[in-house]
């Protein structure tokens, strides 16, 4: 048997530039024409479990493979275990909006691969993200607390659930002065939301120590708001009980219904009481781009933290989210650890931003890169026309779902969901929503309202036009005659 090859062989197993030339224009007009064609594909993936895995072999290859079989098998295999967020049909959950400019900025932040832990670990990364968070202060009607060049600043997180987390860590180490952190937790302290508070919070209480028996559920108005004035009992009587209120979640636009909590009542409470808000507006936020939609922000000059997800609605694929503090000093505070190896003259002479202080893991990648080709591409002008479009679609579609006795709207529609369900059982809501989405002509989601099933139609993917709207809305009445049909008599 021949001994194995030296390191110092001439052969490799790279790919070659020019191969990589070749497969990378191939998979771009491999993603081009998808993104062509993926309105003619079955929105909801039609795989059985353990289908895409029977169809794999067993063994990785010992040698390698031409990319022309690999990019042959994400067609034969991979493509039909995909449910198209990128389908002008996909009107699911929120939206996933990912844009050509967006794809384009990924793939060069991949081709750079870049870790940018520390400004030293590349200096441009850090930089144009904080001069792109600066122009989103602007661009989306933010307080100029927000701004890096005062006491605030803003960051890409993954997700909403980290900037969650960052803010509730940040929360809680202040409302012990910094405590926590050198001792642990005390089982005394809480934390404030309400029933259609994104789950985070309750996931970010079990990571963060302070339990999720210590999350107070406020109760919500008619249209499922937080209520002012339930949240002011429930700090008092916490507060009666010995224990420490140490921050509030506050929700612009919630998972179920988009509902708006009064931010303008809540934060002068927060300030008074010295509690830390955070603000999650993670689809919704994205509205604020167009200024007659930035009454959903009022009130947010009192806030501690806010964040929103250019990932949902802003056109720019997943993760990237904008994450504000309105004093920097308490979540690197919070967050901050410099071992040995991390140490440099930049981070010592404090004229430099170390973005590893301003989130849990202490790698990065170059995400600003994809939200910048975003902006540039579009304009301000052109990301508002969008929004506004996807915006008046859904009323569009609510001012339908009001004008045919057989349905009802459940939830106001001040943005791009839409909350609505036959006049019927919960059976006959289901087997409309199944019927829908097995057709793979559509995907909806469903939430529960007062212990009713309720149909949620969320408007806002790239490709989406008023033909698309308006076909789902006759496939819902088509398979509304059908139940109808079928009732026995």
């Amino acid at each position: 048997m021949e001994p194995p090859l030296s390191p110092s062989s001439s052969i490799s197993y790279h790919m070659s530039p020019e191969e990589f030339r070749r497969a990378g224009h191939a998979l771009i007009d491999w993603i081009a024409d998808y993104r062509q064609r993926v309105e003619s594909l079955p929105v909801l993936s039609q795989v059985k479990p353990g289908e895409i895995r029977a169809a794999l072999p067993d063994q990785p290859p010992l040698q390698g493979e031409p990319f022309a079989t690999m990019l042959a098998d994400l067609e034969r295999i991979i493509l039909p275990g995909i449910t198209h967020w990128q389908s002008p049909n996909f009107y699911a959950f929120f939206p996933g909006n990912a844009s050509e400019p967006s794809i384009l900025g990924e793939l060069l932040s991949a081709g750079l691969g870049v870790q940018g832990m520390l400004w030293l670990t590349s200096p441009a990364c850090t930089e144009l993200e904080t001069h792109l968070m600066d122009w989103l202060v602007g661009m989306m009607g933010l307080p100029e607390q927000f701004l890096s060049t005062g006491p605030g600043g803003g960051v890409i997180q993954d997700s909403a659930s980290s900037a969650t987390l960052c803010a509730l860590l940040a929360g809680r180490e202040r409302a012990t002065n910094f405590a926590v952190n050198r001792r642990g937790g005390t089982g005394r302290l809480v934390a404030y939301g309400t029933a259609h508070t994104h789950s985070s919070l309750e996931k970010a209480m079990k990571i963060a120590g302070l339990g999720v028996e210590n999350l107070r559920k406020v109760e919500v108005d008619e249209h499922h708001a937080m209520r002012p004035e339930a949240l002011a009992a429930r700090i008092s009587a916490d507060r009666a009980a010995g224990l420490t209120p140490a921050f509030v979640c506050a929700t612009v636009g919630t998972t179920s219904t988009n509902a708006m909590d009064p931010l303008a009542a809540i934060a002068p409470l927060c300030q008074e009481q010295g509690i830390w808000l955070h603000v999650d507006a993670a689809m919704s936020g994205s509205a604020t781009i167009c200024p007659e939609f930035r009454w959903v922000i009022a009130g947010l000059e009192g806030v501690d933290s806010y964040s929103f997800n250019p990932h949902k609605w802003l056109f720019t694929n997943f993760d990237c989210t904008a994450f504000f503090v309105a004093d920097r000093r308490a979540l690197i505070e919070t967050l901050s650890i410099l071992p040995e190896y991390l140490r440099n003259e930049a981070t010592k002479s404090g004229a430099v931003i170390d973005y590893r202080d301003w989130q849990i893991p202490l790698g990065r990648r170059f995400r600003a890169l994809k939200l910048w080709f975003v902006i540039r591409h579009y304009g301000i002008e052109g990301l508002r026309y969008h929004i506004r479009q996807h915006v008046a679609l859904a009323q569009d579609f609510a001012s339908w779902v009001r004008g045919d006795p057989r349905f009802e709207l459940v939830a106001p529609v001040p943005l791009n969901l839409v909350c609505f369900r036959l006049r019927g059982s919960d059976a006959d809501n289901q087997a409309l929503l199944d019927h829908l989405n097995a057709s793979g002509d559509l995907y909806l989601t469903h939430t529960k309202l007062d212990d009713r099933l309720v149909l949620r139609l969320c408007i806002g993917q790239t490709a989406t036009e008023r033909r698309h709207v308006a076909r789902a809305w006759a496939r819902i009445q088509e398979e509304a005659d059908r139940l109808v049909a079928v009732e026995p008599r």
